[in-house]
């Protein structure tokens, strides 16, 4: 007997290939040819782009030429400062290239706990975790903050993470149409008043850069009892008096705040900070925590610098949101249309008629020496197309005059303006 309980002579150990309609993979054939086309189009492939070489927060070669870059969530521009880079180096030095093991195992070096430090100062909340990633950070705090027989009551529009810890958890899920204060409150009117809510917003929404209407929202969620939970990945480092996020700006106390270390900080990973006093034993319980393997010490040495430098960015975050103003102001003037009638965020979504306008927009503008996002659904809402700009605050007035007349040559082009 074997150890499946199978005679040996029973096992089929050279399988006929699969029939064609049982190919896992076969699903797939309508991306696939959606892809060949577009490259057979003669069009560079918008999901593959390769960074030859980055010279700045706001250069980089790409296919062999200089090209600005208006597409890479660095709004700080903190990915070549001097002291966030010194830092990744030393902890090279002192402890290697990486941690071998899990944060609950022997994943858990001093930089891990500075960086959580880092952040409890830099939120002024007593509790912090960190996580691999932001998406993994959502994936762990929402699937075990929320058990059976509790609900999650979230954005239409929400991140796939966010929507993706749903699925990893067994609570029920409600959703509520995009920055609907009416709506969350309806919905959340008619769930049992005892059982256990979360509702789950973000500050920033990543498509279109607009903001939530938190300060309703909060309000709305308090009524009902339900804790809150606030992604402020797209918004952290330049909203608000510290650059915590739309929460502070907007003056509220929340329960958890999610956070990426991959926008304006400058490097990768993920967090949620609070106050709650008993936020520790979400690291006894987190799937996503106990069982991956923790950051490398040079990405959370880079970030605990960060992090502490951001926290007096002030004039960082006076120039990132004057370069907001004349980006969006610039294309309005010339007739584009945006995902915001005023620069909500540092991101500036330009909406296009369809897939086709929007990726040979995309491709004029790359050749002409500037990269931003091509983006459609589902990362979008149905039906839109757009290219989506993302400011940092490193770009200089003359950069960005350069990319409004790339944009005003590409638009005419392609016919999105006149």
């Amino acid at each position: 007997m074997t150890e499946t309980g199978l005679q040996p002579e029973t096992l089929d150990l050279d399988p006929a290939p699969v029939a064609p309609d049982r190919d896992l993979m076969s699903k797939f054939d309508g991306l696939i040819a959606e892809r060949r086309a577009l490259i057979d189009s003669g069009v560079t492939d918008p999901f593959a782009i390769v960074m030859e070489e980055v010279r700045s927060p706001t250069e980089a070669v790409i296919k062999g030429r200089e090209t600005i870059l208006l597409g890479t969530y660095n709004y700080m521009g903190m990915t070549f400062d001097a002291d966030v880079v010194a830092a990744g180096k030393q902890a090279l030095d002192r402890f290697g290239s990486g941690t071998n093991g899990s944060r609950m195992l022997n994943g858990t070096f001093q930089d891990h706990v500075e960086v959580e430090q880092a952040l409890r100062d830099f939120y002024g909340m007593t509790g912090a975790i960190v996580f691999s990633t932001g998406y993994m950070a959502n994936l762990g705090m929402i699937s075990t903050l929320v058990g059976k027989g509790e609900y999650v009551i979230l954005d239409a529009d929400s991140h796939a993470s966010i929507y993706d810890g749903c699925k990893q958890g067994v609570a029920e899920i409600v959703r509520f149409r995009h920055n609907s204060v009416d709506d969350l409150d309806k919905r959340l009117g008619r769930l049992p008043k005892e059982a256990g809510k979360l509702v789950v917003l973000e500050g920033v929404y990543s498509m279109l850069g607009d903001i939530a209407p938190l300060r309703e929202m909060v309000a709305v969620s308090r009524k009902h009892g339900a804790m809150v939970l606030v992604d402020e990945a797209h918004s952290m480092g330049f909203f608000g008096p510290n650059g915590r996020g739309v929460y502070e700006d907007q003056g509220l106390d929340v329960d958890f705040v999610i956070g990426t270390f991959s926008k304006s900080v400058g490097t990768v990973g993920g967090f949620c900070v609070s106050d709650h006093p008993k936020f520790e034993a979400i690291r006894l319980a987190c799937r996503p925590y106990i069982f991956t393997a923790s950051l490398p010490p040079s990405v959370v040495a880079t970030a605990a610098t960060s992090i502490r430098k951001l926290a007096t960015a002030t004039e960082k975050r006076e120039r990132l949101w004057a370069n907001a103003r004349q980006l969006h102001g610039g294309l309005t003037a010339m007739g584009f249309k945006l995902g915001t009638e005023t620069p909500q965020s540092a991101i500036v979504a330009v909406i296009l008629d369809d897939q086709q306008q929007a990726v040979a927009m995309w491709q004029a503008l790359l050749d002409g020496g500037l990269y931003v996002n091509v983006a459609r659904p589902p990362a979008t809402p149905q039906g839109t197309y757009l290219l989506r700009c993302s400011l940092c605050a490193e770009h200089t007035t003359d950069q960005l005059t350069r990319v409004l007349a790339m944009f005003r040559s590409a638009g005419q082009a392609v016919g999105a303006i006149g």
